[in-house]
């Protein structure tokens, strides 16, 4: 299937971008994506507490999918429970800098009101970041994964808001059990990431002529990499966090004036004088 075929067109947000502005006294930017936060996640959360704490960015980008699954902004409110401590976490980091927060196809569902609780500035998908004297494309990048025709189709379906709305009507114990089922469906369905669709470099290419971006940053793959598209133009990919199972895995891409590098997550506030 083309970019900007009659069945999946290009985001009109693309063409043209309200650009975001980073602040004068930004000096550096940390993005990251794809953490899938859960309760059965509890190393990965103190990874991701740990690096907000350590980080010395001015600002902190959150590409999407920062959630496994989000149930509902009400679930804040229910003592002693992940989201709850979610919602300290952010709390911490938007007290001391700049947050934003791009829904991922996991926690779509998060709400504005989730968004102001937290400190997080809600961006549009995708959104152009002027930043050290160049423009730059965030997205969470499952929009130009043109080759998964289903999920595309689901994905349209699920954010229209008649359906946002009906979830949200569901008790909260009804949210509850269905985050879990979708969970374990999302472990079988994840055995095999060589078989999913990755983003289609036409549709990237496509979306960078159209906002005067030269490089794309996205994450929703869980591919790391930087791939060089041609004509000048770059699309950086970045990692998902899992520090439950295994050595333990995840990224982060920071803007600086030097340009763009990637590190891997810091683990403590000392951490943050050898960046």
């Amino acid at each position: 299937m083309s970019p900007g075929s009659a069945a999946f067109p290009l985001p009109r947000a693309a063409v043209p971008l309200a650009p975001l502005r980073a602040a004068p006294g930004w000096r550096r930017i940390d993005l990251l994506s794809d953490l899938h936060l859960s309760p059965d996640m509890p190393a990965t959360l103190a990874r991701f507490r740990a690096h907000l704490a350590a980080t010395p960015a001015d600002a902190v980008f959150l590409l999407g999918d920062i959630f496994e699954a989000w149930i509902g902004d009400d679930a804040r409110w229910q003592a002693g429970t992940f989201e709850q401590f979610a919602l300290e976490v952010l709390r911490e980091t938007s007290a001391r800098k700049a947050l934003f927060f791009m829904h991922g196809n996991r926690d779509f569902a998060l709400g504005e009101p989730m968004a102001a609780d937290a400190g997080m500035t809600q961006l549009a998908d995708p959104t152009r970041l002027d930043a050290f004297g160049r423009s730059w494309l965030l997205s969470h990048g499952d929009q130009l994964c043109l080759g998964d025709v289903g999920y595309l189709r689901a994905r349209a379906v699920v954010r229209r808001p008649e359906v946002l709305a009906a979830l949200r009507a569901m008790p909260l114990f009804a949210r509850r059990a269905l985050a879990r089922h979708l969970r374990a469906k999302s472990r079988m369905h994840q055995s095999d990431p060589s078989t999913w669709a990755d983003v289609d470099d036409g549709a990237a290419r496509a979306w960078l002529r159209a906002s005067g971006c030269d490089t794309l940053i996205h994450g929703h793959t869980h591919r790391p990499a930087t791939h060089d598209l041609g004509g000048g133009l770059t699309r950086a990919v970045l990692s998902d966090w899992d520090y439950d199972h295994g050595p333990g895995r995840g990224d982060v891409l920071i803007l600086e004036a030097d340009g763009l590098r990637r590190i891997a997550p810091m683990t403590a506030p000392t951490d943050a004088a050898h960046a």
